[in-house]
């Protein structure tokens, strides 16, 4: 298992194109994929998750990948994180 932290960069959080992007690139992995925000614990792969997760921008999280492939989504997720998941 192995965690990062991110600052989320879009300009109005994590709504539904944002959230659906990091989902479906979370679902090309087998490993599990959560981010932590505060309290909040958040499947990744779920859209409606990540939405409901009400995350701003400029909020903090942490991502966790846990599995075969974790090394490589963690690289490729933090990335689409990192670039605003198309928004920039």
């Amino acid at each position: 298992m192995i965690s990062k932290n991110l600052t989320v960069v879009n300009p109005s959080g994590l709504h539904l194109r944002p959230a659906g992007v990091l989902s479906q690139t979370a679902m090309k992995f087998k490993s599990d994929i959560t981010i932590i925000c505060g309290e909040k614990k958040i499947v990744a792969k779920s859209v409606l998750n990540v939405m409901a997760a009400g995350i701003k921008c400029g909020t903090e999280i942490t991502l966790v990948c846990d599995g075969e492939d974790e090394e490589e989504a963690m690289k490729t997720i933090s990335q689409a994180i990192e670039s605003g998941l198309g928004e920039m």
